[in-house]
């Protein structure tokens, strides 16, 4: 039973409050500051309440005011409820901007503080919860790599990282956009034997298709008009590193046979060139596509899907992930409150709920900019709901429209609006929208082509 300290001089109202309080909580009475004082040192509790007019100034407020201050010096985290008079307007206000969780006018009325009380050790234990996992991220956190988590899907993950950074072979990382496929391929370069030399990342669906295998393998002097210099490609300069092919699901056909070659032979031609090149790299790929389909499409090359993925490494979406999500979102709060010089931030009850709910669409990566969102734009220590950019009559109407759809049905509505949102938003610039939504523009102009999205873009 919760332990709760009722700081009252009337004795009346001290019998009272034990009295109907009993059942919920073990009720600890005082009748002054230090009185208060030695019980609350001995018992800390979460929640107390505390009457302004303490003797032996029963008539002001300044000794109730001291004994506050005393009590939050020792536990800032305590939620403290200042009982008032009616005409205290100010004095209630004042309590409240020096730390106090709320007040309450007299007279007592039995039913509405127990709703209080409820809400303060609600909070209290959220806050406590809080900081448990903050306390506890660098016991799961994959360094190096910085990978946060401790559902059961990531501890899977971690294994299968540690199991394959010693070898030499391709690995495949799959999941959707935002989920952490790079973060992954990182971890892998540095614990491998390799960790020394060049960590090389080019994402195959950023770079317009012509550019992309001067990007890839270099060209020679006078390849092409504005060659005027050997230059040479990731590829190369992955040399006894990493080569991390980012969205290899985007790599046009022509460039998937070069690619091969260079996987079965460990050689490379720049373009405009004839001089077989030997490139010692170990290479990492990743793709949010199901690229089992695409084969069986023919818009991936089956041998090459067998070259890229000797190990295969899923990464979960963030709404399978459990805790993680809680996790994960008090990291963003400490670093964001850090970074911002906002110390003490915590989510409001409300907050964490929807956090948990939600379904992220866009995972990790949207979870990281709605914290800093909310960080940036909260004036409040306490991040509600509304400074993460959710709408509680939104969530509960779109909660409600989902009855009767399966989950697919509801993930691809949810798909479509924000595909949509984002080119609005960004005037039918699609290169920003992608920018946005963390995916590459083929995958958004799929994604038009699969919903229908009826729009004249620049």
């Amino acid at each position: 039973m919760e332990k709760l300290i009722i700081v009252e001089d009337n004795e009346e109202i001290r019998s009272q409050l034990r009295w109907g309080l009993s059942k919920e909580y073990e009720v600890l009475v005082a009748g002054d500051r230090p009185e208060a004082l030695l019980l609350f040192k001995k018992h800390l509790p979460k929640v107390m309440t505390l009457d302004l007019g303490l003797p032996p100034d029963e008539a002001g407020c300044e000794e109730g005011f001291r004994c506050l201050e005393d009590v939050l010096r020792l536990s800032p985290a305590t939620k403290v409820i200042m009982i008032t008079g009616n005409e205290e307007n100010e004095n209630a206000l004042r309590a409240v901007q020096s730390g106090a969780y709320d007040y309450y006018r007299k007279p007592l009325n039995l039913a509405e503080l127990k709703v209080i009380l409820a809400r303060a050790f609600h909070l209290a234990a959220i806050e406590k919860e809080n900081l448990r996992l903050q306390s506890s991220l660098d016991q799961h956190c994959l360094t190096p790599g910085g990978i946060i988590g401790h559902s059961p899907q990531m501890l899977e993950v971690f294994s299968s990282i540690r199991k394959v950074a010693s070898s030499e072979v391709a690995v495949l990382v799959t999941g959707e956009s935002g989920t952490g496929k790079e973060l992954v391929a990182k971890a892998i370069h540095e614990l491998s034997p390799r960790k020394s030399a060049a960590f090389i990342t080019i994402n195959c669906g950023a770079i317009p298709e012509n550019l992309l295998e001067s990007e890839l393998f270099g060209y020679e002097k006078g390849a092409f008009s504005g060659a005027n210099n050997r230059v040479q490609g990731k590829v190369e300069y992955a040399n006894k590193g990493t080569l991390f092919l980012d969205e290899i699901g985007e790599l046009p056909l022509n460039l998937q046979v070069k690619l091969l070659r260079f996987l079965q032979e460990k050689t490379i031609q720049r373009v405009g060139g004839r001089e077989d090149i030997s490139v010692d790299a170990r290479i990492i790929a990743a793709t949010n596509r199901d690229i089992i389909k695409e084969t069986e499409a023919g818009t991936f090359r089956e041998d090459l899907y067998y070259r890229i993925s000797v190990i295969h490494i899923t990464l979960p979406p963030l709404r399978d992930r459990g805790g993680d999500i809680m996790l994960l979102a008090n990291f963003f709060l400490r670093k964001f409150g850090n970074e911002f010089r906002k110390k003490n931030c915590r989510f409001s009850p409300g907050s964490v709920k929807l956090l948990e709910s939600y379904e992220w669409p866009g995972n990790v990566r949207e979870l990281e900019n709605r914290v800093q969102r909310a960080v940036i734009m909260s004036d409040e220590p306490i991040i509600e709901p509304e400074s993460l950019d959710f709408s509680l009559k939104t969530a509960k109407e779109r909660v409600h429209s989902f009855t009767n759809m399966t989950l697919k049905d509801a993930r691809e509505m949810i798909e479509r609006e924000l595909v949509i949102a984002a080119i609005e938003n960004h005037n039918n610039n699609m290169a920003r929208a992608a920018d946005v939504l963390g995916i590459s523009r083929p995958t958004l102009y799929d994604l038009v082509k699969k919903y229908n999205i009826a729009k004249s873009f620049e």
